[in-house]
């Protein structure tokens, strides 16, 4: 495929931290021009974070690889007509503060449009742009909690189990984000319009939870924390504690593979049908597998359709040989004469550019555009 499909789209980004980064660093990786809108003097808070990796930390180093920055104090009316230049030549806009704070600042869709009709603007929020708890301070683990989804899984005293990512700002945040903006960008060219986008985490999280919705929706079976096939309730979906006290992530959901998994292991035939009483299996399964170091259950899984393995450490994963074969950590992230793997996004290598080597933008790099109107 010759050049990137995002190529020519300029994007203005006045958001901060993860959600909104995230997602216009997937559009700048599809070839688009990202502009970094940010606090003069300060910049994105995430500036600030530890360990740094060049001036700034590697958090924010990693999620704004490849854009421009431009420092401006949006409360100063005298500078937001400085900007209007830029949007009026802008594809797309992404912003997360509360439903609003654009408005009182001058900047909001309705009087944007004006300027540019063609602008697609993508708002993120938690809670979306209306309804009664669209002003709600709150972060991921919030959202995720009001949804239902933190209390679907639970430790062995019961209680809800943190998760593992930011569920809420990178898969109903990030995600939708980019998903909605190029559905947008893909309609302004039938129609020459652009849109307001309102993406709310919290009403993206309840995609990934189908199956208790659907459960307790058609059969009155609303789900027990800990208690389903994938949150703890059935011996094909756990975590076993091996004898050196590392863990086998197992999931042999179906029945293939459950054999397979309980010849390798050495489970007695009696106790095979964990449709009886799963408790009673799980507590064998987890015997079994106490039994032996992870070096033998890694040895006894290879190449033996199980569906389980050994947990690995995130440091394991970014040296296994499957990942870097596939060049999944090849392009770099540079700065200060030094460079680690860029970040990893999900965007197919044939919308990406040949560039390997990039860095991120020091705060207020590019004000110059701000008195530079695109050119047509």
């Amino acid at each position: 495929m010759k050049g990137q499909p995002l190529a020519g789209v300029r994007v203005l980004d006045f958001s901060t931290l993860l959600p909104g980064p995230l997602a216009t660093l997937m559009l700048a990786e599809a070839g688009a021009e990202v502009i970094k809108i940010e606090r003069p003097g300060r910049g994105d808070e995430m500036r600030s974070y530890a360990p740094k990796f060049g001036a700034d930390s590697v958090n924010f180093a990693l999620l704004n690889r490849g854009k421009r920055s431009i420092a401006i104090d949006l409360k100063d009316p005298l500078e937001v007509e400085r900007l209007l230049s830029l949007v009026a030549g802008a594809d797309v806009m992404v912003e997360q503060f509360r439903p609003g704070v654009m408005d009182r600042l001058g900047l909001g869709y309705e009087r944007l449009k004006t300027l540019n009709p063609r602008l697609v603007y993508c708002a993120i929020t938690g809670f979306g742009q209306s309804g009664p708890r669209a002003q709600e301070a709150a972060h991921d683990l919030n959202y995720v909690a009001e949804t239902g989804m933190l209390g679907l899984a639970a430790g062995a005293d019961g209680a809800p189990v943190l998760p593992m990512a930011l569920v809420a700002d990178i898969a109903g945040g990030a995600y939708p984000a980019v998903l909605n903006i190029l559905l947008a960008l893909k309609a302004r060219d039938r129609t020459g319009q652009g849109c307001k986008l309102d993406v709310a985490m919290t009403d993206n999280l309840f995609t990934f939870m189908y199956w208790a919705i659907g459960n307790g929706q058609a059969a009155g079976e609303w789900p027990v924390p800990g208690g389903e096939l994938v949150t703890g309730g059935s011996p094909r979906y756990q975590i076993y504690r091996t004898a050196d006290d590392q863990f086998v992530a197992a999931a042999p959901l179906e029945q293939k593979f459950w054999d397979n998994f309980c010849t390798v292991i050495g489970l007695e035939v009696t106790l095979r049908d964990d449709t009886r009483d799963p408790t009673v299996v799980a507590r064998a399964v987890a015997g079994r597998i106490r039994a032996q170091p992870a070096s033998h259950w890694q040895e006894a899984f290879a190449g033996k359709d199980v569906c389980a393995c050994i947990v690995k450490t995130v440091q394991e994963a970014l040296a296994d040989s499957h990942f870097i074969e596939r060049g999944l950590f090849a392009r770099r992230l540079v700065a200060d004469g030094r460079q680690i793997p860029a970040l990893p996004v999900p965007v197919a290598a044939e919308f990406r550019g040949t560039t390997i080597e990039a860095g991120y933008p020091s705060l207020g790099e590019d004000d110059a555009l701000l008195d530079a109107r695109r050119a047509t």
